[in-house]
């Protein structure tokens, strides 16, 4: 949890302040989903009092997170004068590429391989105004996807400029969310990257719940021993270590080939 929301809120106003005042830029862009994590860092972004452009980019979406988007957005530009949005609906966008694919039989990883397009084209599209405007790309990924099980894109969702919420677990995402009034209906919606054109929420791709995988990573870096663990532990635990290990290529750092200074 959290001991002081308050204290939080303004650590992280205060150092998006400053990062935009280093940047030389003029103000945030955000993709904003309809989720908690989006919802969060667009409110901490627009309480700069800086310029913030909500992007919604729906591709083929649910009409419940669009709605809950659509909802945010109302509730920031109504809150802060230094809001704007835009709607850039990607659908045709998205179509277009995908009838231009060879045909394939492996379908799985074709489904798989088309949801993180749709997070790489939205990268896209946040860069083309951040350019446009001056503005920096304002990431809304957290502690446990970013650093825990790599739950996220590589060059799509993890493509940002800098990371405001990245450092708070999912549970202290809702707990400052709450602390900051924002809509109930995002506070209490299930959460899902909304990259698969369907209702599957985070917990129905990880296998464990948000608040499971906390305790997994906090579990792992303590390195506790898994003969304390109940039944259902030792699963959820099972699922963090295979996720982190096999996520390693998107948290780690981009490796280099060093060549020896005496082939030169």
């Amino acid at each position: 949890m959290i001991k002081s929301a308050e204290k939080v809120e303004n650590y992280i106003i205060k150092w998006l302040k400053d990062y935009l005042d280093i940047s030389g830029l003029d103000g945030f862009v955000v993709g904003v989903s309809g989720g908690i994590d989006s919802a969060l860092t667009s409110t901490l972004c627009a309480k700069t009092e800086n310029k913030v452009l909500c992007l919604e980019m729906p591709i083929h979406q649910e009409s419940n997170q669009d709605n809950r988007a659509k909802n945010h957005i109302n509730w920031l530009k109504k809150e802060f004068p230094n809001v704007s949005s835009y709607r850039l609906s990607l659908d045709n966008v998205f179509s277009s590429f995908l009838n231009s694919l060879p045909s394939t039989v492996k379908k799985n990883e074709q489904l798989h391989s088309l949801a993180n397009t749709r997070a790489r084209i939205r990268m896209t599209s946040l860069y083309y105004f951040a350019a446009l405007n001056k503005y920096l790309v304002a990431g809304t990924g957290n502690k446990v996807e970013d650093f825990g099980v790599g739950f996220y894109t590589k060059y799509g969702d993890g493509g940002v400029d800098l990371s405001p919420i990245a450092d708070l677990n999912k549970t202290q995402v809702f707990a400052l969310s709450k602390h900051l009034g924002i809509n109930k209906e995002i506070q209490n919606a299930a959460p899902t990257d909304g990259l698969w054109g369907d209702n599957r929420t985070d917990e129905d791709q990880l296998g464990a719940s948000y608040a499971e995988i906390e305790w997994a990573m906090d579990a792992h870096e303590k390195q506790i021993a898994k003969n304390y663990f109940s039944d259902r532990e030792k699963i959820v635990y099972d699922i963090y270590t295979k996720l982190n290990k096999k996520n390693q290529h998107k948290m780690a750092q981009i490796p280099v080939c060093k060549i020896p200074k005496k082939f030169f």
